[in-house]
């Protein structure tokens, strides 16, 4: 029998973060987002301390993988390049009470929770590490004729907001 290409677990696309302290990170990852470690490596450094060469955890139905830093090899968190350089959506039922369990975490707030005109409920956090995860609901299916006046309302809001500031 042949071997799956994508292994058992996984999708097609991954994703693979690199943080200041992934040993930190899981255990914020478990308390924000319910994570589950699946597996971790330890490496030793040629500093002598060990550091997480490669875990993996499991939020929902999704595997992330993750490590420390390795500065050496061009590896660095947001943290280290100034900012995010990619975000993340966690779907579930309840956005409300994920926000609030990521900020009881230590995340930072970066939008509140709030509806959406495409018919998500969402708030948007940063982890200690960097890291957006926007949090959501799904409420409202929308039809894309519907999508598309309700998105030239919000850019026409956007825009006034704008020039009022």
């Amino acid at each position: 029998m042949a071997v799956n290409p994508v292994p058992e677990g996984y999708h097609t696309v991954n994703a693979y973060l690199i943080v200041d302290d992934a040993a930190r990170a899981i255990d914020f990852y478990t308390a924000a987002f319910g994570a589950k470690e699946l597996f971790r490596l330890e490496v030793p450094r040629p500093d002598g301390i060990e550091r997480v060469g490669h875990a993996e955890i499991r939020i929902g139905d999704t595997n992330l993988m993750l490590c420390d830093e390795w500065p050496d090899m061009g590896a660095l968190g947001p943290n280290r390049r100034g900012g995010a350089t990619s975000s993340f959506v966690i779907y579930g039922p309840d956005a409300d009470a994920a926000f609030e369990r990521a900020v009881q975490a230590g995340a930072k707030v970066v939008k509140q929770v709030a509806d959406q005109f495409w018919g998500d409920r969402m708030g948007t956090v940063a982890d200690p590490f960097g890291h957006q995860w926007t949090l959501g609901t799904h409420i409202e299916d929308v039809a894309p004729g519907d999508l598309t006046l309700r998105m030239k309302e919000w850019a026409k809001a956007q825009n006034a907001q704008a020039t009022v500031t």
